[in-house]
Order: C-alpha cells, then sequence, then structure tokens
C-alpha cells in the first residue's frame, strides 16, 4: 500500500511566506528556507513553493531561494508560479527543485505539458488546477483563481493527464483557507477518472479533515499550509493520529 503524502506549501510573496484566506488578505508566516528546513525535520514528505506574484523580476529571487532551500532540505520540494517556458523549468531544475508545477500557463498553452513531460519525464510535472464550484459544475481559474474559465475541472484534469502530467494539485477556492475540510466529493471523483497521484488542497483546519480526504477523497497527498505554518498542527502529531485510523504514512 502506498504511503500517503503530507505536503506544506509555502505561498512566496517577494521573497517571504505569506498565507491568506480565499487567496486573499495575505500575511507573513515567515522565511521560507528557515521555514523549509524546520518541515524537513518534523517529517514533512514533501514541500511545495508557489511564487504567487512571480513576474519576471522575481525569477531572479525564486532560483536563489530554490538554490537554498536545495542546500537545506533532504525531502522533494515542487516549485510553482509563472512557469511558462522549458527554459525556465530547465533552471529550476538545476538550482535543485525536484518537482514544477504549472497552473495559468498549461490552461494557456496546453502543449506546454506535453514539452515539459517529454523534456525532464511526467513525474517532474504536476498540474495545479484551482477550480471553484459554480451552480453545482467545477469551473476552472486562472492568475491565482482571479479569472474564471467555462473549463470543467473534471475534463481538463483528464486532458492534463493524457499529455503527460505526472500529479495534480487540486485545490478547491470554496474551502481554501477557510478550515471547514477538503473537498472530498470532488477529490473522489478525480481519483476515479485519473490514474496519476492527486494532491489535496484547500481547506485542511484539524487531524480529521485529513483523515477524510485520505479515506473519503481518495487523495494521496495532503497540502496545507496555515494550520502548519502558526503550528495548530504538528506534523508528528498529524502523522501518529492517521496511523491510528490505519492510513500508511513515513514515520
Amino acid at each position: 500500500m502506498l504511503t500517503k503524502r503530507i505536503i506544506p506549501c509555502l505561498d512566496i510573496k517577494n521573497g517571504r511566506t505569506v498565507k491568506g484566506v480565499n487567496f486573499v488578505d495575505l500575511r507573513d508566516a515567515g522565511d521560507p528556507v528557515e521555514l523549509a528546513k524546520q518541515y524537513a525535520d518534523y517529517g514533512a514528505d514533501e514541500l511545495v513553493f508557489l511564487d504567487i506574484t512571480a513576474t519576471l523580476e522575481a525569477r531572479a529571487t525564486t532560483l536563489e531561494m530554490v538554490l537554498h532551500v536545495a542546500e537545506q532540505v533532504n525531502i522533494p520540494f515542487t516549485v510553482g508560479g509563472g512557469i511558462s517556458s522549458v527554459e525556465h523549468v530547465d533552471a529550476l531544475l538545476k538550482n535543485g527543485a525536484d518537482k514544477v508545477s504549472i497552473n495559468s500557463s498549461a490552461v494557456k498553452r496546453p502543449e506546454l505539458v506535453n514539452e515539459l513531460a517529454d523534456k525532464f519525464g511526467s513525474q517532474c510535472v504536476v498540474v495545479a488546477i484551482d477550480a471553484k464550484q459554480v451552480d453545482g459544475n467545477w469551473k476552472v481559474h486562472l492568475a491565482g483563481g482571479t479569472i474564471p474559465t467555462e473549463i470543467d475541472l473534471f475534463e481538463w484534469a483528464k486532458e492534463v493527464e493524457e499529455r503527460g502530467a505526472g500529479e495534480i494539485l487540486f485545490t478547491s477556492m470554496n474551502h481554501d483557507g477557510t478550515k471547514a475540510g477538503f473537498a472530498n466529493k470532488a477529490l473522489a471523483k478525480l481519483s476515479e477518472i485519473l490514474n496519476i497521484p492527486i494532491i489535496a488542497s484547500g481547506g485542511a483546519g484539524n487531524v480529521q479533515h485529513f483523515v477524510d480526504t485520505f479515506k473519503e477523497g481518495k487523495s494521496d497527498a495532503a497540502l496545507a499550509a496555515s494550520v502548519f505554518h502558526f503550528g495548530e498542527i504538528p506534523i508528528p502529531d498529524l502523522k501518529k493520529e492517521l496511523k491510528e485510523h490505519n492510513i500508511e504514512v513515513r514515520i
């Protein structure tokens, strides 16, 4: 049985870790390299860094941060935010990232998924999907959730899998930052139609939410931010509880 993964997510703005609710109202959560090292020491399985205001100017900062993180941690980490070319991915991987996450750029030019999978292998291509339930239908949103589209979450997830994505990072915008639990029905449906791992994101508020997303949502990994950044759920305690619910995790 494959072990389930716990993944802290660090949203990066101007070189600092920040956290908001429903994608807004950001507050400072600390130095990303220090936090990364702390999480690796506490038993996180992987890390995700998302440059939420990625611009060309910020790119050099991100590359420098990736290099420092790679020097400090011994667990895999993914970097996302503003990635739209093979060259940018090449630079991130050379600086020590294990995977990259693409989102809006994949929707705008779906061939990018094929190009990255062909060049670097599916194992390092994560397609992040921010979606919102609108009138009962899950619709993909772009640019940090600010631009709605008519694209269906499930159709898009299937397409990127066929194009070579190795993993899906699904964030429910309805649940993000609310601490009311993950979007388990949508996650379970994704898990039915896909053959690649799915990372649940958006809504973690307590240990039971993690139990539920692994059991009901059939998620392969669960990603969270504020509950980890502000010490509400220590990762060793979370993993102990998951074990007690017969959920396989790496201790």
